[in-house]
């Protein structure tokens, strides 16, 4: 049976594409469309590896990517001099870019100020109630879920298995998974991320981990730190 994932903070497609524009550190405005398409294609891989439910605006923005590098892959036309100059099929997707990072960078100022508030209390209108909820996982040295594909891809290229053809029934569950990662996790408070992945483990084993510590991310059991960003990621209990 397929494994799904849904969770309630997974990020989109352009949320993808600005983690990549600041990982390969590229200009916004002069988006290498051929090389950040590849790159997305990679990641595409993985997050329909997983079965995740929002695939499918994954594989839109991908149509969408190949259908701008197919057209700058058209020779410019010769324009005569009362023509318009010849629009770069590059410049919606950066408009579109510009404004879902705007919109972000407010709602992280908003949630900041949020933040900031809940820690105020003015005298005799607001009485503090212990609500027993974690908020350490809040601070701004927590991986985001392209963190853990990249350091998923980056596993699997490097322990690449033979292929073998062969059908067999799966043995591993998703709760089998998630109790084994709840045991490291107890005898250690803090683990790096690829720990968990043992070279001896058949791939289906690897990519049910991999859900596993999505799902417990989403119960905030743990959660993905990194000290900077694209460093090595630990995975960290917050209950304690």
């Amino acid at each position: 049976m397929p494994y799904k994932v849904k969770l309630d903070t997974f990020e989109g497609p352009l949320d993808l594409l600005l983690y990549l524009i600041k990982k390969e550190e590229i200009d916004v405005y002069d988006i290498p469309i051929a090389h950040i398409t590849k790159q997305y294609q990679e990641y595409l891989e993985i997050i329909q590896l997983l079965d995740l439910e929002a695939a499918s605006d994954f594989i839109l923005m991908a149509a969408t990517l190949m259908r701008i590098k197919s057209k700058m892959l058209l020779p410019k036309p010769e324009l005569e001099e009362d023509e318009e100059e010849y629009a770069d099929p590059r410049e919606e997707l950066v408009h579109r870019l510009l404004e879902y990072k705007r919109f972000k960078d407010v709602a992280e100022e908003f949630k900041s100020i949020e933040e900031q508030e809940r820690l105020q209390y003015a005298r005799g209108r607001y009485k503090f109630v212990d609500d027993g909820i974690d908020y350490s996982g809040d601070s701004s040295d927590q991986a985001s879920i392209f963190d853990l594909i990249a350091a998923f891809r980056k596993l699997l290229v490097e322990h690449k298995q033979t292929p073998v053809h062969r059908v067999e029934e799966i043995s591993v569950t998703l709760d089998d998974r998630i109790h084994f990662i709840r045991e490291q996790l107890v005898q250690a408070k803090k683990i790096r991320f690829n720990k968990l992945f043992k070279k001896e483990d058949t791939k289906i084993v690897w990519v049910v981990t991999f859900i596993a510590i999505l799902e417990l991310m989403k119960q905030k059991w743990l959660r993905a730190e990194q000290e900077n960003p694209f460093d090595d990621i630990y995975l960290m209990r917050m209950n304690g």
